[in-house]
């Protein structure tokens, strides 16, 4: 799972505004991978946030505003998430806290539970 921190953190630090939208609904899609399996408090909410991050970067033209706010709260999430995880608890708070960085708290933000309930990419076997 390192690969994936380091590739989430570089392209947070790189900047998100020039990244490409499709490389990050695939970094995402390994993300909902790795997670798919986790039971802990918050991993289903942060399942459901990142879904519907990856359903914004698959759209021609992504919500601006909605993304940010995804961001906000994946960062927060992750953050929380990090105080409970028997490995990797400062390169999840590091993860946690660019996410909030690089997003915007959007409190009206609504949950898109059609993303959610159709994650893209099963977990790996």
């Amino acid at each position: 799972m390192a690969i994936k921190f380091a590739g989430t953190l570089n392209a947070i630090n790189r900047g998100l505004d020039g990244a490409k939208p499709a490389k990050g609904a695939e970094m995402i899609e390994d993300w909902e991978a790795a997670l798919s399996d986790l039971d802990v408090t918050g991993s289903k909410g942060i399942l459901r946030d990142l879904a519907s991050l990856r359903k914004q970067l698959e759209r021609d033209e992504p919500d601006a505003d909605r993304v940010h706010a995804l961001l906000h709260r994946l960062g927060v999430a992750t953050t929380k998430i990090a105080e409970r995880a028997d490995k990797s608890q400062d390169k999840l708070t590091s993860l946690g806290e660019a996410l909030t960085e690089a997003g915007e708290d959007s409190p009206d933000e609504e949950e898109d539970k059609e993303a959610a309930a159709n994650p893209k990419r099963a977990r790996k076997k």
